[in-house]
């Protein structure tokens, strides 16, 4: 008999919860089975928006649970940040099918980290290969064409690529604590002109008469939610784009969560007018979304930046990831930093043109880091 068999689960929530927080970070705001569970039972993460759910675990005989691989079939490229919007061009041009596809990563989450959520033991490896394994058979199982493993932590990228998966690369913007005793502390780092400029930015905001709260989930009242998850879809309705989450969802993320969720809320008259909406570990604040229902001078930077860097420093945490994208946090002191995807392509002569795209494109995603970081507002490289 086997030492451990893999089954497919439908639903995050049929997954033990003290199961999958043995397996997970300590106090991970995105890698437990509360995150997951709340955006498929309230269709973030559901099928009619493209996901549906085929979470991979690994048992021992005695039911003891000794690895998870959260997954997701997915029929578009809505929230995975997997960037594949021209190679599923490329397959229609090919008259090739492109989706439905598989991922493996957070929904609507472009944060980093372990991917592969296997027990500490002497079965580890055997777990971790198993279950990769068992994805790519599913991908020509299940007539797909992809696999993709969205920002995976390193140590996962390297058993990904062991497996044959290709890599991909992107930079995003992470503000780093390297000993700030507090705010000033950290602008007495910027030269005096860019350092002026952040003290105008935040000097604006102080006197237009805004009042500013830092707010964390559990201190949300329920009724509080459509007013804030209104800002939060204004940002989305101005581009035309589709807000995933709803109040109903946030509220329950917000109980949920607890201190996990950390919310920058301006305040007009008493009045919620703008919203930076983020999460956060033992030692990383994540941002994630920011609305406003007007136009305040400087008040994105306040809420987005300023505010999250403030927090850490108060908190003691060590990073800020606002999320992805935005070449104008590096103007803030976001350092570029690359990150990596992982992707199992099933067609072999489609898998060798991706390949070679993807090596020819690293060359430029880390030509871009590194020209980047010449526009740190830093007086000496950190």
């Amino acid at each position: 008999m086997p030492e451990f068999s893999i089954t497919t689960v439908a639903r995050a929530e049929d997954i033990d919860r003290s199961a999958w927080a043995a397996l997970t970070p300590a106090g991970h705001p995105f890698l437990n089975a509360d995150f997951f569970a709340i955006l498929e039972r309230h269709h973030t993460a559901g099928p009619a928006s493209g996901w549906q759910a085929r979470h991979w675990l690994a048992q021992a005989a005695d039911g003891t649970v000794l690895g998870l691989l959260p997954t997701y079939l997915k029929s578009n490229s809505h929230g995975d940040f997997v960037r594949d919007w021209s190679w599923a061009a490329a397959y229609a041009q090919l008259g090739k099918p492109y989706f439905p596809k598989l991922l493996s990563g957070l929904p609507h989450t472009p944060a980093a980290g372990p991917r592969l959520l296997v027990k500490a033991g002497a079965l580890a490896e055997q777990v971790r290969d198993r279950l990769i394994e068992t994805a790519k058979a599913a991908v020509g199982e299940l007539q797909l064409s992809s696999w993709h493993v969205a920002l995976p932590a390193p140590e996962d990228a390297a058993a990904f690529q062991a497996h044959g998966l290709l890599l991909s690369h992107d930079v995003q913007f992470h503000w780093r604590n390297r000993g700030y005793e507090n705010f000033e502390h950290y602008l007495a780092a910027f030269p005096s002109e860019k350092r002026r400029k952040v003290k105008a930015e935040r000097r604006r905001v102080a006197e237009s008469g805004l009042s500013i709260e830092v707010r964390h989930g559990d201190e949300i009242d329920p009724a509080e939610w459509p007013r804030l998850y209104h800002l939060y879809a204004s940002t989305f309705d101005k581009y035309g784009n589709h807000a995933a989450f709803s109040p109903a969802c946030f509220a329950d993320l917000g109980a949920a969560l607890g201190r996990r969720m950390v919310l920058f809320i301006a305040r007009e008259d008493g009045e919620a007018v703008a919203l930076s909406l983020c999460f956060r570990s033992a030692d990383t604040l994540y941002g994630r979304y920011w609305g406003s229902s007007g136009n305040y001078h400087s008040l994105h930077f306040e809420l987005c930046f300023y505010q999250g860097i403030a927090y850490c420093l108060a908190h003691g945490l060590q990073t800020f990831e606002p999320g992805a994208g935005g070449e104008h946090k590096v103007a803030r002191g976001f350092e570029p930093t690359v990150v990596s995807s992982c992707h199992w392509i099933e067609d072999p002569r489609m898998r060798q043109l991706i390949g070679q795209h993807l090596e020819r494109q690293h060359h430029h995603v880390v030509a871009y880091a590194d020209e980047a970081a010449t526009h740190l507002p830093f007086r000496a490289t950190p």
